[in-house]
């Protein structure tokens, strides 16, 4: 369902594929998921570790509710409130790490930014699915 490849003439990504084609007939386009627990309240203030966490929990539980694994993913946005690159590889680190992992090796952008929705909200996650037949 998805073909991934780096091709000649670019640069080899660390993790990711630089083209994600799917096939699939229907996408999921999954709202960008929050630190937040099901109070709707910031998990972690301050901690990014503990806000990605809270991400990654939040992804996997949309994804399952569109009937979608995280290898289904064709395509992430990540976006950290730091202009560190030291942070945003530690954010990148922890995804990789976590069973949301095979989301991250699709077409997929790091971004650090300068604020997000939520007060003292530093992590969040943009995921587009091709959804199984």
């Amino acid at each position: 369902m998805l073909e991934k490849f780096n091709p000649a003439g670019v640069h080899e990504p660390p993790g990711y594929s630089h083209v994600t084609i799917t096939s699939a007939g229907r996408l999921a386009h999954l709202a960008g998921q929050c630190p937040l627990d099901v109070t709707g309240r910031i998990v972690g203030p301050g901690d990014y570790e503990a806000q990605t966490d809270q991400v990654i929990a939040n992804c996997l539980a949309v994804l399952a509710a569109a009937g979608a694994k995280p290898a289904d993913v064709a395509r992430s946005v990540i976006y950290v409130v730091s202009p560190e690159s030291a942070v945003l590889a530690g954010v990148w680190d922890r995804l990789m790490a976590s069973e949301l992992a095979p989301a991250f090796t699709t077409a997929s952008t790091l971004l650090g930014v300068a604020a997000l929705g939520f007060g003292g909200q530093l992590v969040e996650i943009d995921l587009t699915a091709a959804l199984p037949d």
